[in-house]
């Protein structure tokens, strides 16, 4: 769309309908520097730029250092992720991690996912968390998390290639970084129906994480079970997983009848 264009079209707000543009054009170009934004949304290179300068103030975009490149930022993530949550995806799931926690005295959490990170939407705090740390809100990585293996274990396999492509940073020595051996780790989710990590993320941590299906038997949201690696040890990781699966078909069913009516 051409500068003229925009001025053309009434009533919106020229700026706001640029700035759109460059978040639109972001998302089908993935990065890109100012010149070529300028050039696919069809402004001046001097407009483009200021425009960037205040989205990424925002937090809706943000800058390779290196190479100057621009991408969608942290804050389009936050607002994807709060609009892929509906109210119904947590009222059906709340009542179920509050039992889950009482009834293995563990966190759990529920969690979204915006297709390139998972978002942590509800926690439950069981009793045997003497100082519980509050992860609503919080942002991390898909493929060193357990629940965020159990998104990209129902991916095509193309999308996941695309997500690792870029390379899968380590948090921790048990993070896995090599392509292939996350893809094989996704195999092994897909099959068991549920993913575990031990400090692949955190150091200190166990996740077990069991998807929460919608009508069309893709995950809309994952609940999680964490503790310390002295608890959640191999003897008592199994007991734990049979309780979360079964929470989380129960969630999935409420779901269902909640969008039913």
């Amino acid at each position: 769309m051409s500068e003229s264009e925009v001025a053309t079209r009434a009533p919106t707000v020229q700026s706001v309908e640029r700035a759109v543009s460059i978040l639109q054009s972001l998302a089908s170009l993935g990065s890109a520097g100012v010149t070529e934004i300028a050039a696919d949304v069809g402004v001046h290179k001097a407009t483009a730029h200021r425009l960037l300068a205040t989205l990424e103030a925002r937090g809706l975009v943000s800058q390779d250092a290196d190479r100057g490149a621009y991408r969608l930022g942290r804050t389009v993530l936050q607002l994807a992720a709060a609009a892929s949550r509906p109210d119904d995806v947590v009222s059906a799931c709340r009542p179920l991690c509050d039992a889950l926690a009482a009834e293995v005295g563990e966190t759990v959490n529920l969690v979204v996912s915006d297709g390139r990170q998972i978002i942590t939407v509800y926690q439950a705090v069981g009793d045997a968390i003497l100082a519980s740390r509050d992860f609503v809100g919080k942002h991390d990585p898909l493929h060193a998390t357990a629940a965020g293996k159990v998104f990209l274990a129902r991916l095509p396999a193309a999308r996941v290639d695309e997500l690792v492509r870029g390379g899968l940073e380590r948090f921790t020595a048990s993070t896995i970084v090599d392509p292939d051996a996350l893809r094989a780790e996704l195999a092994r989710v897909r099959e068991q129906g549920w993913a575990a990590t031990r400090e692949e993320h955190e150091v200190g941590l166990v996740v077990a994480a069991a998807p929460v299906l919608g009508a069309e038997g893709t995950p809309v949201a994952a609940m999680t079970v964490s503790g310390p690696t002295y608890r959640l040890t191999d003897e008592t990781l199994p007991g734990l997983v049979e309780r979360l699966t079964g929470a989380a078909e129960r969630a999935a069913w409420r779901l269902g009848a909640l969008r039913r009516g």
